[in-house]
């Protein structure tokens, strides 16, 4: 099976192997529903599970624009689509089966549109409710994301 290899930019971090990753986690709201994306098999971490929009923050830039730019990258959306952006608490998810410990930066982003264009990273999409998150295999600590993020909004 093909893995797609992290080549670091200049600037930028590689946290392939770190003990400790600061991630970015986006849950996606239009209307009352949230987006979900399915990973590919060919992803190297959590293969084929269910997540919001995710990103290393592995360079400088401020939390909210590494979220526009993993927008636009992943599910095409461009900052102009975007209504409202906020950022959740910040929490750890401990990981036994790839020994890491993930820094999740929540953020939810409102958006004005349904319409989306998925890149390599997923396979597939679904606009849900977030009651029904319960029925997908979810990466872990995604569920936190979403109810701790909608529990304020």
């Amino acid at each position: 099976m093909e893995h797609h290899s992290f080549m670091p930019k200049k600037g930028q971090v590689d946290y392939t192997n770190a003990r400790y990753a600061p991630v970015l986690n986006c849950v996606v709201r239009y209307k009352e529903k949230i987006l979900i994306v399915q990973r590919t098999s060919k992803m190297r971490l959590y293969p084929d599970l269910w997540n919001g929009i995710s990103g290393f923050l592995d360079d400088e830039k401020k939390v909210e624009d590494k979220a526009k730019e993993e927008l636009v990258e992943e599910i095409g959306i461009r900052p102009s689509q975007i209504s409202a952006l906020r950022r959740g608490e910040i929490f750890e998810k401990e990981d036994e089966k790839y020994s890491k410990t993930w820094i999740i930066y929540p953020v939810l982003v409102d958006v004005d549109t349904d319409e989306i264009m998925l890149d390599w990273e997923a396979e597939n999409f679904k606009w849900i409710k977030p009651s029904e998150l319960k029925d997908y295999n979810l990466v872990p600590g995604y569920d936190h994301v979403v109810h701790g993020l909608l529990a304020k909004s």
